[in-house]
Protein backbone atom coordinates (compact mmCIF):
# COMPACT_ATOMS: atom_id res chain seq x y z
CA UNK A 1 0.00 0.00 0.00
CA UNK A 2 2.87 2.08 1.38
CA UNK A 3 3.93 1.90 -2.40
CA UNK A 4 1.12 2.55 -4.50
CA UNK A 5 1.31 5.72 -2.28
CA UNK A 6 4.41 6.52 -3.61
CA UNK A 7 3.79 5.70 -7.28
CA UNK A 8 0.76 8.71 -7.22
CA UNK A 9 2.56 10.74 -9.77
CA UNK A 10 3.35 8.32 -11.79
CA UNK A 11 0.05 6.53 -11.64
CA UNK A 12 -1.56 9.82 -12.20
CA UNK A 13 0.41 10.29 -15.50
CA UNK A 14 -0.32 6.64 -16.75
CA UNK A 15 -3.80 7.38 -16.44
CA UNK A 16 -3.92 10.44 -18.37
CA UNK A 17 -2.24 8.55 -21.18
CA UNK A 18 -5.43 6.60 -21.58
CA UNK A 19 -7.63 9.02 -21.26
CA UNK A 20 -5.89 10.82 -24.34
CA UNK A 21 -5.97 7.99 -26.09
CA UNK A 22 -9.80 7.10 -25.18
CA UNK A 23 -10.83 10.38 -26.34
CA UNK A 24 -8.61 10.76 -29.46
CA UNK A 25 -10.19 7.39 -30.36
CA UNK A 26 -14.03 7.63 -29.14
CA UNK A 27 -14.37 11.63 -29.74
CA UNK A 28 -12.11 13.03 -31.90
CA UNK A 29 -11.29 10.42 -34.89
CA UNK A 30 -13.26 12.43 -37.32
CA UNK A 31 -11.46 15.20 -36.81
CA UNK A 32 -8.89 17.21 -38.39
CA UNK A 33 -5.37 16.63 -37.11
CA UNK A 34 -4.43 19.80 -36.19
CA UNK A 35 -8.23 20.17 -33.65
CA UNK A 36 -6.53 16.13 -32.21
CA UNK A 37 -3.35 17.45 -31.49
CA UNK A 38 -4.79 20.47 -29.81
CA UNK A 39 -7.12 18.43 -27.45
CA UNK A 40 -4.56 15.58 -26.83
CA UNK A 41 -1.83 18.62 -25.76
CA UNK A 42 -4.16 19.92 -23.77
CA UNK A 43 -5.55 17.08 -21.66
CA UNK A 44 -1.62 15.81 -21.56
CA UNK A 45 -0.66 18.97 -19.90
CA UNK A 46 -3.48 19.12 -17.06
CA UNK A 47 -2.55 15.14 -16.60
CA UNK A 48 1.30 16.24 -16.18
CA UNK A 49 0.38 19.90 -14.03
CA UNK A 50 -1.39 17.62 -11.68
CA UNK A 51 1.51 15.07 -10.89
CA UNK A 52 3.71 18.44 -10.62
CA UNK A 53 1.92 19.47 -8.38
CA UNK A 54 1.42 16.25 -5.95
CA UNK A 55 5.24 16.17 -6.47
CA UNK A 56 4.99 19.59 -4.91
CA UNK A 57 3.23 18.28 -2.10
CA UNK A 58 5.23 15.48 -0.92
CA UNK A 59 6.48 15.51 2.89
CA UNK A 60 8.87 12.88 4.90
CA UNK A 61 11.37 11.39 2.23
CA UNK A 62 11.25 7.66 2.16
CA UNK A 63 14.07 5.42 0.96
CA UNK A 64 12.59 1.50 1.53
CA UNK A 65 14.76 -1.17 2.50
CA UNK A 66 14.62 -2.50 -1.26
CA UNK A 67 15.70 0.49 -3.34
CA UNK A 68 12.18 0.21 -5.79
CA UNK A 69 10.77 3.61 -4.93
CA UNK A 70 12.71 6.75 -3.47
CA UNK A 71 11.23 9.71 -2.27
CA UNK A 72 13.54 12.71 -1.49
CA UNK A 73 13.48 16.14 -2.70
CA UNK A 74 15.99 15.47 -5.16
CA UNK A 75 14.11 13.37 -7.24
CA UNK A 76 10.76 15.06 -7.19
CA UNK A 77 12.42 18.05 -8.75
CA UNK A 78 14.00 15.48 -11.35
CA UNK A 79 10.63 14.36 -11.95
CA UNK A 80 8.91 18.22 -11.82
CA UNK A 81 11.51 18.51 -14.72
CA UNK A 82 10.66 15.98 -17.19
CA UNK A 83 7.04 16.42 -16.56
CA UNK A 84 7.78 20.27 -17.48
CA UNK A 85 9.53 19.21 -20.76
CA UNK A 86 6.82 16.68 -21.65
CA UNK A 87 4.16 19.23 -21.36
CA UNK A 88 7.16 21.78 -23.86
CA UNK A 89 7.04 18.53 -25.92
CA UNK A 90 3.40 17.91 -26.00
CA UNK A 91 2.87 22.21 -26.99
CA UNK A 92 5.65 22.02 -29.97
CA UNK A 93 3.47 18.58 -31.29
CA UNK A 94 0.25 20.83 -31.81
CA UNK A 95 2.30 22.12 -34.97
CA UNK A 96 3.09 19.04 -36.34
CA UNK A 97 1.06 16.74 -39.17
CA UNK A 98 3.26 13.74 -39.05
CA UNK A 99 0.59 11.31 -38.32
CA UNK A 100 -2.96 10.08 -37.99
CA UNK A 101 -2.75 8.56 -34.83
CA UNK A 102 -2.63 11.39 -32.18
CA UNK A 103 -3.69 9.10 -29.39
CA UNK A 104 -1.18 6.75 -29.78
CA UNK A 105 1.56 8.98 -30.22
CA UNK A 106 0.63 11.26 -26.94
CA UNK A 107 0.10 7.13 -25.07
CA UNK A 108 3.71 6.75 -25.78
CA UNK A 109 5.12 10.32 -24.76
CA UNK A 110 3.17 10.06 -21.37
CA UNK A 111 4.69 6.31 -20.86
CA UNK A 112 8.03 7.26 -22.12
CA UNK A 113 7.80 10.35 -19.41
CA UNK A 114 6.77 7.32 -16.61
CA UNK A 115 10.11 5.22 -17.75
CA UNK A 116 11.69 8.40 -16.79
CA UNK A 117 10.25 8.87 -13.60
CA UNK A 118 10.81 5.75 -12.52
CA UNK A 119 14.54 5.63 -13.40
CA UNK A 120 15.02 8.46 -11.68
CA UNK A 121 13.44 7.10 -8.13
CA UNK A 122 15.12 3.98 -8.42
CA UNK A 123 18.02 2.88 -6.67
CA UNK A 124 17.34 -1.26 -7.02
CA UNK A 125 19.19 -2.41 -10.58
CA UNK A 126 16.35 -4.21 -11.79
CA UNK A 127 13.83 -1.92 -11.62
CA UNK A 128 16.34 0.49 -13.03
CA UNK A 129 16.85 -1.79 -15.99
CA UNK A 130 13.21 -2.08 -16.25
CA UNK A 131 12.45 1.97 -16.36
CA UNK A 132 15.05 2.20 -18.84
CA UNK A 133 13.96 -0.67 -21.30
CA UNK A 134 10.21 0.92 -20.65
CA UNK A 135 11.89 4.02 -21.41
CA UNK A 136 13.32 3.14 -24.72
CA UNK A 137 10.59 0.94 -26.11
CA UNK A 138 8.46 3.92 -26.13
CA UNK A 139 11.47 6.15 -27.80
CA UNK A 140 11.95 3.83 -30.26
CA UNK A 141 8.23 3.55 -31.43
CA UNK A 142 8.01 7.59 -31.13
CA UNK A 143 11.02 7.89 -33.60
CA UNK A 144 9.21 5.70 -36.53
CA UNK A 145 5.98 7.43 -35.98
CA UNK A 146 6.40 9.49 -39.54
CA UNK A 147 5.01 6.94 -41.82
CA UNK A 148 5.62 9.63 -44.49
CA UNK A 149 9.22 9.84 -44.22
CA UNK A 150 11.63 6.61 -44.60
CA UNK A 151 14.41 7.93 -42.67
CA UNK A 152 11.89 7.96 -40.05
CA UNK A 153 11.80 4.14 -40.16
CA UNK A 154 15.77 4.65 -40.95
CA UNK A 155 16.34 6.37 -37.90
CA UNK A 156 13.83 3.81 -35.53
CA UNK A 157 15.88 0.71 -37.13
CA UNK A 158 19.14 1.68 -36.06
CA UNK A 159 17.92 3.07 -32.69
CA UNK A 160 16.51 0.03 -32.10
CA UNK A 161 19.11 -2.62 -33.06
CA UNK A 162 21.91 0.05 -31.07
CA UNK A 163 19.87 0.01 -28.13
CA UNK A 164 18.72 -3.77 -28.39
CA UNK A 165 22.82 -4.68 -27.95
CA UNK A 166 23.74 -1.83 -25.62
CA UNK A 167 20.23 -3.20 -23.36
CA UNK A 168 21.81 -6.34 -23.51
CA UNK A 169 25.67 -5.81 -23.06
CA UNK A 170 23.90 -3.53 -19.38
CA UNK A 171 22.29 -6.23 -18.41
CA UNK A 172 24.89 -8.72 -18.55
CA UNK A 173 27.03 -5.91 -16.67
CA UNK A 174 24.56 -5.88 -14.21
CA UNK A 175 24.14 -9.68 -13.69
CA UNK A 176 28.10 -9.68 -13.22
CA UNK A 177 27.84 -7.03 -10.31
CA UNK A 178 24.97 -8.91 -8.76
CA UNK A 179 27.50 -12.01 -9.05
CA UNK A 180 30.25 -9.84 -7.25
CA UNK A 181 27.76 -8.61 -4.45
CA UNK A 182 25.29 -10.66 -4.03
CA UNK A 183 23.43 -7.43 -4.02
CA UNK A 184 20.55 -5.53 -6.54
CA UNK A 185 20.66 -2.19 -4.04
CA UNK A 186 23.01 0.26 -5.30
CA UNK A 187 24.46 1.41 -2.12
CA UNK A 188 24.41 -1.99 -0.64
CA UNK A 189 26.28 -3.35 -3.22
CA UNK A 190 28.63 -0.23 -3.00
CA UNK A 191 29.48 -2.06 0.53
CA UNK A 192 29.95 -5.38 -0.29
CA UNK A 193 32.63 -4.29 -3.35
CA UNK A 194 34.25 -1.43 -0.51
CA UNK A 195 37.48 -2.09 0.70
CA UNK A 196 38.45 -5.20 -1.70
CA UNK A 197 40.94 -4.99 -4.70
CA UNK A 198 39.21 -4.18 -8.24
CA UNK A 199 38.78 -7.69 -9.32
CA UNK A 200 38.93 -7.64 -13.58
CA UNK A 201 35.49 -9.36 -13.49
CA UNK A 202 34.69 -6.36 -11.82
CA UNK A 203 36.16 -3.88 -14.06
CA UNK A 204 34.55 -5.39 -17.50
CA UNK A 205 30.90 -5.82 -15.54
CA UNK A 206 31.80 -1.95 -15.10
CA UNK A 207 32.64 -1.37 -18.48
CA UNK A 208 29.33 -2.95 -19.42
CA UNK A 209 27.16 -0.83 -17.15
CA UNK A 210 28.84 2.61 -18.80
CA UNK A 211 28.31 1.10 -22.30
CA UNK A 212 24.79 0.82 -21.71
CA UNK A 213 24.77 4.31 -20.15
CA UNK A 214 26.62 5.64 -22.76
CA UNK A 215 24.06 5.00 -25.25
CA UNK A 216 21.34 6.74 -23.89
CA UNK A 217 23.34 9.78 -22.86
CA UNK A 218 24.69 9.64 -26.70
CA UNK A 219 28.49 9.42 -25.71
CA UNK A 220 31.50 8.46 -28.06
CA UNK A 221 31.57 5.88 -29.28
CA UNK A 222 28.21 5.00 -28.36
CA UNK A 223 26.49 7.96 -30.58
CA UNK A 224 26.42 6.12 -33.96
CA UNK A 225 22.58 6.19 -33.77
CA UNK A 226 22.16 10.06 -32.56
CA UNK A 227 22.68 11.94 -35.67
CA UNK A 228 19.66 9.31 -37.75
CA UNK A 229 17.24 9.71 -35.21
CA UNK A 230 17.21 13.24 -34.48
CA UNK A 231 17.12 13.81 -37.97
CA UNK A 232 14.70 11.31 -39.07
CA UNK A 233 12.69 11.52 -35.98
CA UNK A 234 9.04 13.34 -35.75
CA UNK A 235 10.84 16.51 -34.31
CA UNK A 236 8.71 16.62 -31.36
CA UNK A 237 9.81 13.50 -30.44
CA UNK A 238 13.59 14.72 -31.76
CA UNK A 239 13.27 16.83 -29.20
CA UNK A 240 12.33 14.47 -26.21
CA UNK A 241 14.84 12.28 -26.89
CA UNK A 242 17.50 15.26 -26.97
CA UNK A 243 15.91 16.52 -23.27
CA UNK A 244 13.97 14.46 -21.10
CA UNK A 245 16.11 10.94 -21.77
CA UNK A 246 19.29 13.16 -21.04
CA UNK A 247 17.80 14.36 -17.80
CA UNK A 248 16.90 11.11 -16.63
CA UNK A 249 20.05 9.10 -18.32
CA UNK A 250 22.22 10.96 -16.77
CA UNK A 251 20.99 11.86 -13.11
CA UNK A 252 20.94 7.78 -12.81
CA UNK A 253 24.30 7.30 -14.21
CA UNK A 254 25.05 9.65 -11.76
CA UNK A 255 23.83 8.02 -9.08
CA UNK A 256 24.77 4.70 -10.15
CA UNK A 257 28.16 5.60 -10.70
CA UNK A 258 28.39 7.73 -7.40
CA UNK A 259 26.49 5.30 -4.93
CA UNK A 260 26.90 2.36 -6.31
CA UNK A 261 30.11 2.15 -7.77
CA UNK A 262 31.78 4.20 -4.14
CA UNK A 263 35.08 3.15 -3.60
CA UNK A 264 35.89 1.95 -7.07
CA UNK A 265 36.22 5.35 -9.14
CA UNK A 266 40.15 5.13 -9.75
CA UNK A 267 41.57 8.11 -10.79
CA UNK A 268 41.55 10.85 -14.00
CA UNK A 269 44.62 12.80 -13.17
CA UNK A 270 46.71 13.78 -15.86
CA UNK A 271 49.69 11.37 -15.86
CA UNK A 272 48.73 9.75 -13.25
CA UNK A 273 45.46 7.29 -14.35
CA UNK A 274 44.39 4.14 -12.07
CA UNK A 275 41.59 1.79 -12.92
CA UNK A 276 38.21 2.59 -12.03
CA UNK A 277 35.33 4.38 -13.72
CA UNK A 278 36.61 7.62 -13.62
CA UNK A 279 39.28 7.24 -16.28
CA UNK A 280 36.91 5.65 -18.59
CA UNK A 281 33.96 8.75 -18.73
CA UNK A 282 37.28 10.41 -18.76
CA UNK A 283 38.08 9.13 -22.08
CA UNK A 284 34.49 9.22 -23.46
CA UNK A 285 34.21 12.82 -22.31
CA UNK A 286 37.13 13.74 -24.45
CA UNK A 287 36.31 11.51 -27.42
CA UNK A 288 32.43 13.07 -27.24
CA UNK A 289 33.72 16.47 -27.13
CA UNK A 290 36.04 15.67 -29.95
CA UNK A 291 34.01 14.35 -32.37
CA UNK A 292 30.61 16.12 -31.62
CA UNK A 293 32.00 19.31 -31.88
CA UNK A 294 34.08 18.67 -35.20
CA UNK A 295 31.58 16.95 -36.70
CA UNK A 296 28.86 20.10 -36.35
CA UNK A 297 30.67 22.43 -38.14
CA UNK A 298 30.08 20.19 -41.29
CA UNK A 299 26.51 19.96 -41.49
CA UNK A 300 24.08 21.96 -43.03
CA UNK A 301 21.01 20.31 -41.67
CA UNK A 302 20.27 22.29 -38.31
CA UNK A 303 18.92 18.88 -36.48
CA UNK A 304 21.66 16.93 -37.54
CA UNK A 305 23.86 19.64 -36.02
CA UNK A 306 21.67 19.95 -32.56
CA UNK A 307 22.63 16.03 -33.18
CA UNK A 308 26.16 16.46 -33.10
CA UNK A 309 25.70 19.37 -31.08
CA UNK A 310 24.13 16.59 -28.20
CA UNK A 311 27.30 14.44 -28.35
CA UNK A 312 29.34 17.52 -27.66
CA UNK A 313 27.53 18.69 -24.56
CA UNK A 314 27.06 14.70 -23.73
CA UNK A 315 30.84 15.16 -23.06
CA UNK A 316 30.69 18.13 -20.86
CA UNK A 317 28.13 16.78 -18.74
CA UNK A 318 30.51 13.90 -17.69
CA UNK A 319 32.89 15.88 -16.62
CA UNK A 320 30.36 16.78 -14.06
CA UNK A 321 29.65 13.38 -13.16
CA UNK A 322 33.77 12.62 -13.07
CA UNK A 323 33.96 14.89 -10.33
CA UNK A 324 31.93 13.52 -8.74
CA UNK A 325 34.13 10.27 -8.60
CA UNK A 326 37.25 12.64 -7.13
CA UNK A 327 36.16 13.54 -3.63
CA UNK A 328 38.90 11.70 -1.68
CA UNK A 329 41.53 14.46 -3.24
CA UNK A 330 39.03 17.22 -3.06
CA UNK A 331 38.71 16.24 1.04
CA UNK A 332 40.95 18.51 3.34
CA UNK A 333 40.69 19.96 6.91
CA UNK A 334 40.01 18.51 10.42
CA UNK A 335 36.37 17.32 9.17
CA UNK A 336 36.81 15.27 6.17
CA UNK A 337 33.44 13.96 5.90
CA UNK A 338 32.51 17.37 5.91
CA UNK A 339 34.56 18.67 3.15
CA UNK A 340 33.56 15.42 0.98
CA UNK A 341 30.01 16.26 1.44
CA UNK A 342 30.00 19.75 0.65
CA UNK A 343 32.52 18.73 -2.86
CA UNK A 344 29.63 16.25 -3.83
CA UNK A 345 27.05 17.93 -3.41
CA UNK A 346 28.06 21.23 -5.32
CA UNK A 347 28.82 18.73 -7.48
CA UNK A 348 25.38 16.95 -7.78
CA UNK A 349 23.74 20.69 -7.94
CA UNK A 350 26.02 21.97 -11.01
CA UNK A 351 25.53 18.87 -12.78
CA UNK A 352 21.68 18.96 -12.15
CA UNK A 353 21.59 22.42 -13.47
CA UNK A 354 23.60 22.36 -16.66
CA UNK A 355 21.12 19.13 -17.49
CA UNK A 356 18.24 21.06 -16.81
CA UNK A 357 19.05 24.73 -18.54
CA UNK A 358 20.69 22.15 -21.42
CA UNK A 359 16.91 20.40 -21.66
CA UNK A 360 14.73 23.62 -21.80
CA UNK A 361 17.17 25.34 -24.43
CA UNK A 362 17.49 21.88 -27.05
CA UNK A 363 13.29 21.55 -26.40
CA UNK A 364 13.11 25.89 -27.82
CA UNK A 365 15.62 24.83 -30.62
CA UNK A 366 14.39 21.60 -31.40
CA UNK A 367 10.46 23.56 -31.50
CA UNK A 368 11.63 26.73 -33.58
CA UNK A 369 12.93 24.11 -36.20
CA UNK A 370 9.60 22.32 -35.91
CA UNK A 371 7.85 25.72 -37.02
CA UNK A 372 9.84 26.13 -40.08
CA UNK A 373 9.89 22.64 -41.47
CA UNK A 374 6.30 22.26 -40.76
CA UNK A 375 6.38 25.90 -43.12
CA UNK A 376 8.91 25.13 -45.78
CA UNK A 377 9.09 20.99 -45.68
CA UNK A 378 12.79 20.64 -44.89
CA UNK A 379 15.22 21.98 -41.60
CA UNK A 380 18.17 22.69 -43.94
CA UNK A 381 20.22 25.93 -43.79
CA UNK A 382 18.29 26.96 -46.33
CA UNK A 383 14.88 27.03 -44.97
CA UNK A 384 16.08 29.26 -42.15
CA UNK A 385 17.59 31.92 -44.86
CA UNK A 386 15.74 35.41 -43.86
CA UNK A 387 13.86 34.21 -40.93
CA UNK A 388 14.40 37.24 -39.14
CA UNK A 389 12.70 39.60 -41.72
CA UNK A 390 9.48 36.71 -41.77
CA UNK A 391 9.06 35.78 -37.80
CA UNK A 392 11.66 38.30 -36.04
CA UNK A 393 10.13 36.91 -32.65
CA UNK A 394 11.12 33.74 -33.83
CA UNK A 395 13.99 34.13 -35.18
CA UNK A 396 15.23 36.37 -31.60
CA UNK A 397 14.34 33.13 -29.31
CA UNK A 398 16.37 30.74 -31.87
CA UNK A 399 19.66 33.06 -31.59
CA UNK A 400 19.10 33.10 -27.59
CA UNK A 401 18.93 29.44 -27.62
CA UNK A 402 22.11 28.75 -30.62
CA UNK A 403 23.97 31.23 -27.61
CA UNK A 404 23.09 29.93 -24.86
CA UNK A 405 24.37 26.37 -26.57
CA UNK A 406 27.37 28.18 -27.06
CA UNK A 407 27.63 28.94 -23.29
CA UNK A 408 27.13 32.92 -24.33
CA UNK A 409 26.42 35.51 -21.27
CA UNK A 410 24.40 36.11 -19.72
CA UNK A 411 22.47 33.25 -21.17
CA UNK A 412 22.30 30.06 -19.20
CA UNK A 413 24.30 28.44 -20.91
CA UNK A 414 27.02 30.60 -20.02
CA UNK A 415 26.44 29.94 -15.96
CA UNK A 416 25.50 26.08 -16.57
CA UNK A 417 28.88 25.92 -17.93
CA UNK A 418 30.81 28.09 -16.05
CA UNK A 419 29.51 26.47 -12.59
CA UNK A 420 30.38 22.73 -13.84
CA UNK A 421 33.88 24.06 -14.73
CA UNK A 422 34.36 25.84 -11.62
CA UNK A 423 32.81 22.71 -9.18
CA UNK A 424 35.17 19.92 -11.50
CA UNK A 425 38.10 21.82 -10.73
CA UNK A 426 37.74 22.61 -7.04
CA UNK A 427 36.98 18.79 -6.84
CA UNK A 428 40.39 17.90 -6.94
CA UNK A 429 42.80 19.09 -4.78
CA UNK A 430 45.64 18.58 -6.59
CA UNK A 431 44.05 20.36 -9.91
CA UNK A 432 44.00 17.00 -11.34
CA UNK A 433 41.31 17.78 -13.87
CA UNK A 434 42.46 20.96 -14.66
CA UNK A 435 43.65 19.23 -18.35
CA UNK A 436 39.52 18.09 -19.12
CA UNK A 437 38.75 21.52 -18.21
CA UNK A 438 40.95 23.21 -20.31
CA UNK A 439 39.80 21.06 -23.13
CA UNK A 440 36.42 21.62 -22.60
CA UNK A 441 36.79 25.43 -22.87
CA UNK A 442 38.94 24.89 -25.97
CA UNK A 443 36.11 22.92 -28.01
CA UNK A 444 33.08 25.29 -26.08
CA UNK A 445 35.08 27.58 -28.54
CA UNK A 446 34.77 25.74 -31.31
CA UNK A 447 31.35 25.41 -30.98
CA UNK A 448 30.29 28.86 -31.22
CA UNK A 449 31.48 28.78 -34.82
CA UNK A 450 28.74 26.16 -36.30
CA UNK A 451 26.23 28.09 -33.80
CA UNK A 452 26.78 30.86 -35.49
CA UNK A 453 26.53 29.49 -38.91
CA UNK A 454 22.40 28.87 -38.19
CA UNK A 455 22.17 33.14 -36.77
CA UNK A 456 24.26 33.57 -39.98
CA UNK A 457 21.62 32.18 -42.33
CA UNK A 458 18.36 33.65 -39.67
CA UNK A 459 20.24 37.12 -40.00
CA UNK A 460 22.75 37.62 -42.35
CA UNK A 461 21.34 35.40 -45.76
CA UNK A 462 18.37 37.32 -47.47
CA UNK A 463 14.95 35.21 -47.85
CA UNK A 464 13.88 33.41 -50.57
CA UNK A 465 11.86 35.20 -53.34
CA UNK A 466 8.27 34.78 -53.08
CA UNK A 467 7.90 33.88 -49.07
CA UNK A 468 5.65 35.34 -47.33
CA UNK A 469 5.30 36.03 -42.81
CA UNK A 470 5.54 32.72 -41.02
CA UNK A 471 2.61 31.87 -39.23
CA UNK A 472 1.75 29.59 -36.47
CA UNK A 473 -0.14 28.24 -33.58
CA UNK A 474 -0.81 30.65 -30.45
CA UNK A 475 -0.06 27.93 -28.26
CA UNK A 476 3.25 26.84 -29.81
CA UNK A 477 4.44 30.32 -30.02
CA UNK A 478 3.77 30.84 -26.04
CA UNK A 479 5.65 27.66 -25.31
CA UNK A 480 8.90 29.21 -27.46
CA UNK A 481 8.36 32.37 -25.50
CA UNK A 482 8.66 31.04 -22.26
CA UNK A 483 11.49 28.32 -23.28
CA UNK A 484 13.72 31.29 -24.28
CA UNK A 485 12.67 33.55 -21.04
CA UNK A 486 13.43 30.96 -19.17
CA UNK A 487 17.03 30.73 -20.43
CA UNK A 488 17.52 34.18 -20.04
CA UNK A 489 15.73 34.41 -16.59
CA UNK A 490 18.61 31.60 -15.54
CA UNK A 491 21.41 33.29 -17.09
CA UNK A 492 20.63 36.57 -15.61
CA UNK A 493 19.86 35.10 -11.51
CA UNK A 494 20.26 31.52 -11.42
CA UNK A 495 20.22 31.56 -7.71
CA UNK A 496 16.33 31.39 -8.65
CA UNK A 497 16.41 27.64 -9.14
CA UNK A 498 19.99 26.87 -8.08
CA UNK A 499 19.39 27.40 -4.14
CA UNK A 500 16.48 25.41 -4.38
CA UNK A 501 18.90 22.67 -5.98
CA UNK A 502 21.55 23.12 -3.67
CA UNK A 503 18.93 23.11 -0.66
CA UNK A 504 17.24 19.55 -2.15
CA UNK A 505 20.55 17.79 -2.60
CA UNK A 506 21.56 19.19 0.85
CA UNK A 507 18.13 18.09 2.16
CA UNK A 508 18.72 14.45 0.58
CA UNK A 509 22.24 13.98 1.64
CA UNK A 510 23.65 12.94 -1.39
Amino acid sequence: MELLILAVPETLVVATAFIVLLVDMMEMRRKPVRARMLVAAVISCVGCLVSIYWLSQTGVPTTPPDGMLIVNPVTQMVKQLILLLTIFTALISIESNFTDHVGEYFLLLLLATVGMMFLVSSENVLMIFVALELLSLSLYIMTAFNKQNIKSAEAALKYFLFGGMSAAVMLFGLSLIYGLSGEIVLPRIADKLKGQPLDPLLMVAMVMVVTGFGFKIAAVPFHLWTPDAYQGAPTPSAAFIASGSKVASFFILAKVMMVGFAGVEGSGVWRNFSEGWVPVLAIMAVLSMVLGNLAAIAQRSVRRLLAYSAIAHAGYMLLGVISLGILKEAASGPDVAASMTAVKQNGMASLLYYVATYALTTIGAFGVVSVVQERSGEERFPAFAGLSRRAPVLSFCMMIFMLSLAGIPPLAGFFGKFYLFATALSSAKSLGLLWLIVFAILMSAVSLYYYLQVLKQIYVAPPPAGVSTLQFNLLSRVAILLLALAVLVLGCAPNLVLSRILAAVKTASL
